[in-house]
């Protein structure tokens, strides 16, 4: 599974970073940005940012 960030609806809060650390971070354009596999132990943690962002920018598939 892959975290996807809508880059034209992020405000890069940074709370998914905050929440899945190994799914999200925070590109050099200052929005988030999924990055890598997400760990299948970290899956859980991926899907409570998707969940929990303000602006409903992410999506894990």
């Amino acid at each position: 599974m892959k975290g996807y960030v809508d880059k034209s609806a992020c405000i890069g809060c940074g709370m998914c970073v905050d929440t899945a650390p190994d799914a999200f971070r925070i590109g050099e354009d200052g929005l988030a940005e999924g990055y890598q596999e997400i760990p299948a132990d970290k899956v859980d943690d991926a899907k409570e940012a998707a969940e929990n962002c303000p602006v409903g920018a992410i999506e894990v598939k």
